[in-house]
Order: structure tokens, then sequence, then C-alpha cells
């Protein structure tokens, strides 16, 4: 009899749970994205969450001739199709462009964890195995749409980051850091690549971006956390959340900055030539924080992962104190929305998108997978003042949308971001297969 009873009693309270699980997910926004943008953002109260929401938005690719929208002015046309998961564009001095065919590397470790995350990676287009190669995209006759298109470089460990440096090519692997001798007008590497560093890898956040420092020297790699909030201990983030430096020619490297939970598109603003990154924030705190955010990046720096975020406000559940910090926590410059998975970044340096498009930068954003509704899936751009800032009443502006279909489904999501050499914006679309090409509807008037 008692048995029967505890098991009643048993019963009830996990419906009691259930319940109150069920009264508090998903968590829903209480304000709209645009109030959570901008330099000064509404930053409420954390809802801290044991399970997060989970909110994506179905893939069902481009049908029927179907394509992103163009801000006013502007128009968009295929640039390349039918390719296997491109993420990252660089543009090489000749015009060709490197694109990274690239996904996560498999995942170590079961449980429902890895349960929800790999059916999380199916759910929103990640799911496929990475094609771990560098694809060349030529476009001889200048009329917006690569007629060439070759494999140029294989061997790669879900590679990202690309650029030249004093006549190599680096690639950042999600594992390391490696360099190729290069040509100009090469259409195919066929040396071995050689290691310059290892990265640490595995966890969250596989992708490593790459540019060259403004010191001509060195390299800047941006290695996202192996976690949300280091809950698999500090040992585990060892040099990540960080943008390192890196010496190729001596193989060695420093920390630049700390605190980012995933920098991912880096880039220098022409006005000022200071480093700028997009960063992808914390998860499980509402649909309303954190906002990821754009911002301009000293050596130095710290903006406060895990302990604080937005310059200072603590975040409960980390385990380990860090209070000295508090006041040394770097505020981000700009706030583009909670969850928005702000990835690519180039400024308008050379592009001729139009007057309202001639500076600032634009930002490839991915979109949300735990926000309810969904943020983000589009392309915007931030205009900047002449102070080498964003201007301070500056809202982002839709430069590419559509990527959603009037059922919220995920017709496509863009990554890398880069101009061509006729200086219209090149798109990545990671689960479209496609790089999308972004330009003046009518000829733009020279500035």
């Amino acid at each position: 009899m008692r048995k029967h009873i505890l098991i009643v009693l048993g019963l009830i309270v996990l419906v009691v749970i259930a319940g109150a699980v069920y009264v508090g997910w998903p968590d829903t926004a209480k304000l709209p994205a645009e109030q959570v943008t901008g330099r000064r953002p509404t930053i409420s109260d954390p809802r801290i969450q044991t399970i997060p929401t989970v909110k994506v938005a179905d893939v069902v690719g481009w049908r029927d001739g179907a394509a992103p929208v163009p801000a006013a002015g502007l128009k968009v046309q295929s640039f390349a199709t039918g390719l296997d998961h491109p993420r990252w564009l660089y543009r090489l001095p000749n015009g060709d462009v490197l694109v990274a065919e690239s996904n996560s590397p498999p995942r170590k470790g079961g449980g429902i964890q890895g349960f929800v995350m790999k059916l999380l990676m199916g759910k929103a287009g990640a799911g496929v195995p990475s094609a771990n190669r560098i694809t060349l995209l030529r476009d001889a006759d200048g009329d917006g749409t690569a007629e060439t298109r070759s494999v140029f470089m294989t061997g790669l460990n879900s590679p990202m980051g690309m650029t030249l440096l004093d006549g190599m090519l680096y690639v950042a692997n999600t594992d390391a850091l490696v360099r190729v001798p290069y040509t100009d007008g090469m259409t195919k590497v066929t040396a071995k690549p050689e290691m310059v560093v290892k990265l640490n890898g595995g966890g969250n956040h596989w992708a490593r971006t790459l540019i060259p420092n403004t010191d001509g020297k060195t390299l800047l790699v941006g290695v996202g956390s192996a976690s949300n909030i280091a809950e698999k201990g500090l040992e585990a983030e060892r040099y990540r959340a960080n943008i390192l430096q890196v010496w190729p020619k001596e193989k060695t490297y420093r920390v630049f900055a700390a605190g980012l939970r995933n920098p991912q598109g880096m880039a220098i603003n022409p006005q000022t030539n200071r480093l700028w990154t997009v960063v992808n924030e914390r998860d499980m705190l509402g649909s309303d924080l954190v906002p990821d955010y754009l911002t301009q990046v000293e050596f130095g720096d710290n903006f406060g992962w895990p302990w604080y975020y937005w310059g200072g406000y603590p975040d409960s559940r980390v385990e380990q104190d860090n209070p000295q910090l508090q006041q040394y926590s770097k505020r981000p410059d700009y706030a583009l929305g909670p969850h928005v998975a702000a990835l690519g970044l180039t400024f308008s340096g050379d592009a001729k998108l139009g007057g309202r498009f001639a500076n600032g930068a634009f930002i490839g954003e991915h979109g949300s997978w735990n926000r309810k509704p969904v943020s983000g899936y589009k392309v915007v751009f931030v205009p900047f003042a002449a102070s080498g800032f964003p201007t301070a009443d500056a809202k982002p502006i839709d430069v590419l949308s559509g990527f959603l279909d009037k059922e919220g489904n995920a017709q496509g999501r863009p990554v890398g971001v880069a101009t061509d050499k006729a200086g219209a914006l090149l798109v990545a679309d990671d689960v479209g297969n496609r790089i999308w090409r972004v330009s003046p509807a009518a000829k733009v008037a020279a500035r």
C-alpha cells in the first residue's frame, strides 16, 4: 500500500514539475528585437532557463525561382549555385572568389544534449557532413555570375577563415591554422598544407575566422568558446572565447582580446584602421537576452565572458566568481539584437551600392534557434559616422531579407559577406547552397 502511495505522490510531483516547465517554456520575447539593438539597447532582467527555448526555422530551400528580397534600389542574383554548405568568402587580388564549403566536424559525446544538438543541426540544415573544401569561383566576363568553378583546395578540417600574407594563403581549420604558397591567378593548390599553430577545437563553436592584422606581420584568429558559460570548466576554455594574435614566421601566438564568447566575422574599419568583430553572446537567459554585438576591439580588451555581459551585467549562473573583472569588462559598441547569430562582417570601403550604404558595416545574420519569435535570418547594414563608430541613433538597415518564407520556413541562411571586384556584395548562403550577389538596380554615380 505504501509503495502505491509513493508512486502516486511521485507522479503528482512529476505532473507539477512538468506543468511548471510548460508554463515557463518556451520563453517568449517581451520586447521587440529592435528595442535590443543600437548603441543603447534595452538590457532587461534575465529569465534563466533550465531548458532552452527551441524555435528554429525548418529548412526548405529556394523553390520555384524564389530569391531573397533586396533593399530598395538594389537587385539580387545568384553568383553561384549548387555548392555544398558554403560558409565563408575571400576575394583574391585578381578578383577570383574563394568559398569555404564547410560544416561542423563530427561531434563527440551522446546523451540527451548530444541528441538535442544533432536534432537541432538537422532541423537548421547544418546536419550534413563537412565538405572540407575550398572552391574557386571566377566571373571572367563581369556579368555578375561565376562561369568558372574549380576545386581549389581539399584535405582540410572544417575550414572557415582564409587570407593572404607575404605570398602565402592561410586557412583556419577548426583545430589548426595552416598555410600553402600562393601565386596570383592559380586555380588549384597542390602543396601539402603546413601547420602554423594548433587551435583548440571540440565542443561548441567550431568555426575559426581569420584576417591580417594592421601591422602587416601578424594574423588575427577568432576562436569561440567550447560551451555556453564555461559550464564544462575553465580549463576547457583555454585559448577559447578569444581573438588570438599569431606570428606566422615564429609560429607563436598570444591572446589579443578575451571575454568574447564567439567572435566570428572580423574586419578592419577603413576609416580608422581599427579592428572590429561581431560576437554571438550567451544563451538561456530568455528571448530578450543577450544581444549579439558589433564592436571595436583593442589589444588587451576583455568583454567579460563568461562572468559578465554588456559591460558588466553579472551572469549568476557562472560557478566561479570573478568580481575584479566587472569594472574592466568592456561594453560593446553596438547591439545587433538577441540571438540573431551574427557571423559575416565586411565594411563598405570598396562597395558600390549607393549613398546610404557608403559608410558602415554589412553583417550576415544566420538566424536564431532559441528565440520566440525568431530573429536574424537576413543581411543588415549598420551606418557609421565620421567618428568611425555607428551613428548614435542608427538602427540596422535590411540589405537582404526574405530568407524566411511566409510560413516561417528557412529558404536560406546567410553567413559570410564580402565585396567583389565590381563593388557588389556577395553573400554565402549555407543551407541555400549558393552565393548571392547584391548590386545596384540602376547604375550608381561615382562617389
